[in-house]
């Protein structure tokens, strides 16, 4: 058995949508696999501190939860990078993934900063982005995916040049309506404005975090492979959300 040491950041903040079932998902597909996952609450002024962690994860929250935690945050940058950079994975889903830019400018102008993790940034628009979505992603070469959840957000996030989307936008809105793409990755690190909660219905992403994590956690370069589970449910989960957001494709509302 492999421990996989998680440390979710703000979770009494940061968890609309239930975006805490996404921890719940990685420790039950972990536990399947013979492994378990010892998650750590990383909350305001607590310091993270690089290697002693595998797997980064932060959700979602509006714009009063997201400066509560900003500046907090940004006290954390020097060491999250640090910890991405000897190898750790991270997750960070709608108001976490846009704090993992440069910064995000709330509707009514409050400045936000941003950690730089990520090569994008972020500005409110009128009118939210709701509804299902579904993707193209392609995390490894040759391996195209489909990814569905549900986004719900202001924000216009927008890349920077060369910067690599999560996915391809099939049917949705994505980062700003407009580029065609959604969220963010570099290297073992992904943001998206996904909810849902994000990983119950994609399984193959959450194998993929877990891969990326044990990775780390063996000190490999080149993550294990998993063994396959049966995810009859998990497939029909992802099948029912992606023909919702097919049969809706996007929308202002």
């Amino acid at each position: 058995m492999t421990t996989i040491r998680v440390g979710h950041l703000y979770p009494d903040y940061l968890n609309i949508y239930a975006d805490r079932g996404n921890i719940a998902v990685l420790t039950r597909r972990a536990a399947w696999r013979g492994h378990e996952l010892e998650v750590t609450s990383l909350g305001l002024g607590e310091a993270v501190v690089p290697g002693a962690h595998d797997l980064y994860y932060v959700g979602g929250g509006q714009d009063r939860e997201q400066l509560l935690v900003a500046e907090d945050l940004l006290t954390k940058a020097d060491a999250l990078r640090a910890a991405v950079d000897q190898g750790a994975a991270m997750l960070a889903v709608c108001g976490g993934y846009q704090l993992l830019g440069r910064g995000y400018r709330g509707f009514h102008c409050e400045d936000m900063p941003g950690i730089g993790l990520l090569p994008l940034e972020t500005v409110a628009g009128e009118r939210r982005m709701i509804g299902d979505v579904l993707l193209e992603c392609e995390l490894e070469p040759g391996q195209r995916r489909t990814l569905a959840g549900f986004e719900n957000h202001a924000g216009r996030t927008r890349l920077d040049p060369g910067g690599e989307p999560l996915g391809r936008v099939l049917a949705g809105f994505g980062n700003d309506g407009e580029s065609g793409f959604e969220g963010c990755r570099t290297g073992r690190v992904i943001g998206t404005y996904l909810h849902g909660p994000l990983l119950p219905r994609n399984g193959w992403l959450a194998d993929w975090l877990l891969a990326q994590a044990l990775g780390h956690r063996l000190g490999t370069e080149d993550p294990p492979l998993l063994e396959p589970l049966a995810d009859e449910l998990e497939h029909r989960a992802h099948e029912v959300s992606a023909a919702r957001a097919r049969s809706r494709g996007g929308r202002y509302d």
